[in-house]
């Protein structure tokens, strides 16, 4: 008999078994679960885990240490729970001339601990209202923010920024966001892209991944609570995600119809049972 891979006889019967589809790799940015972590972040990770995410974003990082654990304690937590610490929220503010060299200093303890975690991508989530008031001051944000890459490719770590809605207003007649693509260097500064904020900004995903291609390393899937919940049409954006250089996509939710925790394991299986998600 000829046994055939996807059905096996059983008892004159057939049973099928198509294999399961195999989990996407999609992460989550631990700031949707900030309570938690705070609370219990070692149970919190075995939480997140056990969902089926594939990696985790931090938003703890201090005084070189991630949610109050050393860089390889908190490294070897997550991998214990099957995933991977792949990126990082954190920052510094613009420095004047007479902080330069102590803020350099800052990064430098920072990637130090960043590369011992085993940390792919470092982003910084915000600007001071220099980035916002003058073209002048978001120059020296856009060169601020190349230097710090520099020190991040340096170590094997990638830099990027994290935009909100706020980058998408103008400032001397110039798209904030436009600004700072045409003004970093691509080998120095990645752009995570938030779907949900550039949409509130009254921009379209697509039409930058069109005028900027490469540029949108990661993703922040996010939408009015849950991913899948609110008025998002993530379908058109995932199918440009070629053009844009995305890499990986990284679930954030800061408002919930459930619990946190709720929310993120619903967010991951929209997304694990969305055809446009690859």
């Amino acid at each position: 008999m000829t046994f055939i891979a996807l059905a096996v006889f059983v008892a004159g019967g057939i049973i099928s078994c198509t294999p399961k589809k195999p989990a996407k790799e999609i992460g989550l940015q631990l700031w949707s679960v900030k309570d938690d972590m705070k609370t219990d972040a070692k149970g919190t990770i075995e939480k997140v885990g056990a969902m089926g995410y594939s990696f985790v974003e931090a938003a703890g990082y201090g005084d070189g240490k991630f949610y109050e654990m050393e860089p390889a304690d908190f490294k070897a937590l997550v991998e214990a729970n099957g995933m991977k610490f792949f990126a990082s929220h954190t920052g510094q503010g613009l420095p004047d001339s007479t902080k330069w060299a102590e803020t350099m200093a800052w990064w430098d303890t920072c990637i130090a601990a960043h590369k011992t975690a085993g940390v792919s991508y470092i982003v910084q989530p915000w600007m001071g209202e220099e980035g916002y008031t003058s073209l002048a001051g978001l120059k020296q944000y856009c060169d601020y923010f190349n230097a710090v890459g520099e020190k991040c490719n340096a170590a094997g770590i990638r830099f990027g920024y994290h935009n909100h809605d706020g980058e998408f207003k103008e400032v001397e007649g110039q798209v904030i966001y436009d600004f700072m693509l045409q003004n970093t260097d691509p080998a120095k500064v990645m752009f995570q892209l938030d779907l949900f904020w550039i949409t509130e900004g009254g921009k379209n995903a697509v039409d930058y991944f069109n005028a900027y291609p490469g540029r949108f390393e990661l993703w922040h899937v996010k939408d009015k609570a849950e991913v899948g919940a609110g008025p998002m049409d993530f379908k058109p954006i995932f199918e440009n995600a070629a053009t844009s250089g995305m890499k990986k996509i990284i679930v954030e939710v800061e408002e919930y119809n459930f619990t946190p925790i709720e929310s993120v394991q619903k967010s991951l299986e929209y997304l694990q049972n969305a055809e446009f998600v690859k």
